[in-house]
């Protein structure tokens, strides 16, 4: 009976103390928020007193600059350039009546955006013949989809500087004069990146030779993350790789893909890297655009399909023109599946339909898109890392899989039995796989995996196979010690 007793008071001894530990979590948490509001605040009052500074000494105003300002901003910006009645106005007739008056004060301009060239004569043709080809800048806030914030740019200059699609060009802007109601490209600074002479001699992105993947990205950041360390070591992801992430509903797919995002902006900052997600939610695009540094590029599953595939063309030429200049760009597009619905939706019947639906003709162009991932001979690269939807209950679904499996030359499997048990990652290692994975990892390392595959996890099932392995690699602070331990146990 005493030991009854004492075991009862223990109880609760520990309900105190977790409740006591929950109370101090939960303070730290109400902590770290005033701080967070603090300083968006003095943020925000950094930004406007730079602004205003800006426009006081008629220093050179950035249109980026103006779109990245909070409304309460720019309100004070038009107050100090006596705008009328700045409340009543929406943001962006508030960034345009800014431009307006500080380029009437003579204060120079610069903007920048994604060329898409419009073709007076209806089909997409070619700016060297078609002398009235003209273009618009589109804004990344915009997703690069047409906006009251364009700048125009006059086929003078698409012929002169040989833009194409998907440049990405920064210059000096002109205010509109006459019946023009958008600002225009006076004189170019820079394109992509790069100075304007560069663009006469580069190549086009099909007349460049690719090869395998021989370049590997370094995904594991820290020993915590196990997700990046399996995935660096069993299925390593190269410059130029063609990745499908095959996963069922609620798999982790998203966290994947935004790890892998965290990953290559933290070991490799000179990529330039996009995150397109088309027909997601709107709180996962405001969750990735939070957690990832990078553009994030949306369209959500309330727009029409024909914006998911105007989006996803755009954002393909803008990466084409970047690799053509010589740089890695990486593309996590989430997922393909949808974007070959939106292209089935807007596809004009063949009378050729396969099983579920699918038109025949509408798997070319999101293939097309995918088959566009490469790693480059002449330099730079294209990786494309897609999601794939399986066990959604949909046959159509199914179909878009069953054409687009064995197109990637990387496969990352998430099975749904671990995601049930918590298990994460919930990688199939067994099925994951990189084709020529030699030609990225180094000797030593790919002889103790494929011996590992081969002694260890090959006779497991998939959720032994995974719990083994987070244990294992747990207990280890680095990929290299993990590999070690294996060649001495």
């Amino acid at each position: 009976m005493p030991r009854k007793k004492k075991t009862e008071e223990e109880k609760l001894e520990t309900l105190d103390s977790l409740e006591g530990m929950e109370e101090k979590e939960r303070e730290e948490k109400e902590e770290i928020e005033r701080e967070k509001l603090q300083e968006e605040k003095l943020k925000e009052e950094g930004d406007i007193e730079k602004a205003v500074k800006v426009v006081e000494k008629k220093e050179p105003l950035m249109l980026k600059d103006l779109k990245k300002l909070k409304i309460s901003a720019l309100f004070e910006l038009a107050r100090s350039l006596d705008i009328p009645d700045p409340a009543s106005m929406r943001k962006h007739e508030l960034i345009y009546a800014i431009l307006t008056k500080s380029a009437e004060r003579g204060q120079p301009i610069y903007g920048e955006g994604v060329l898409d060239i419009i073709y007076p004569n209806g089909a997409k043709g070619d700016y060297r013949t078609d002398q009235k080809a003209y273009g618009f800048l589109r804004s990344y806030e915009a997703s690069y989809l047409q906006g009251p914030d364009d700048i125009y740019v006059g086929p003078s200059l698409i012929s002169k500087f040989n833009l194409r699609v998907g440049d990405t060009v920064y210059g000096e802007l002109r205010q509109p004069s006459g019946s023009e109601k958008y600002f225009a490209l006076a004189k170019i600074e820079k394109i992509n990146f790069q100075d304007p002479e560069r663009a006469f001699a580069r190549p086009l992105f099909e007349n460049l030779t690719p090869l395998f993947p021989n370049k590997k990205f370094a995904l594991e950041v820290d020993g915590k993350n196990l997700s990046m360390r399996i995935v660096d070591l069993f299925t390593p992801i190269g410059k130029g790789q063609r990745c499908l992430i095959v996963s069922p509903p609620r798999a982790g797919k998203t966290v994947l893909l935004q790890n892998i995002a965290n990953s290559i902006t933290a070991n490799h900052p000179e990529v330039f890297l996009i995150v397109l997600l088309i027909d997601e939610r709107p709180e996962e695009v405001t969750e990735m655009e939070r957690n990832v540094k990078g553009e994030v590029i949306s369209s959500t599953f309330d727009e029409p399909a024909q914006r998911h595939t105007v989006v996803a063309e755009i954002v393909l030429e803008k990466a084409k023109r970047l690799v053509e200049h010589g740089y890695d760009v990486v593309i996590l597009l989430d997922s393909i599946t949808r974007l070959a619905r939106a292209y089935n939706a807007i596809t004009p019947a063949s009378g050729k339909v396969l099983s579920g639906g699918v038109d025949s003709n509408a798997l070319h162009k999101p293939k097309r898109f995918f088959g566009a991932a490469r790693n480059i001979e002449e330099g730079g690269s294209l990786t494309i890392i897609g999601t794939a939807l399986i066990d959604t209950g949909s046959r159509m679904d199914e179909v878009i899989f069953e054409e687009f499996k064995g197109t990637g030359n990387c496969e990352i499997y998430l099975d749904r039995r671990l995601a049930e048990k918590r298990v994460f990652p919930a990688i199939d290692i067994n099925k994951s796989g990189t084709r020529r994975e030699e030609l990225l990892l180094d000797e030593y390392t790919l002889n103790r995996i494929w011996l590992l595959r081969k002694t260890i996890l090959q006779p497991m099932n998939t959720i032994d196979c995974m719990e083994w392995l987070i244990e294992q690699m747990g207990k280890t602070k680095s990929n290299k010690e993990f590999i070690d331990k294996m060649s001495e146990g």
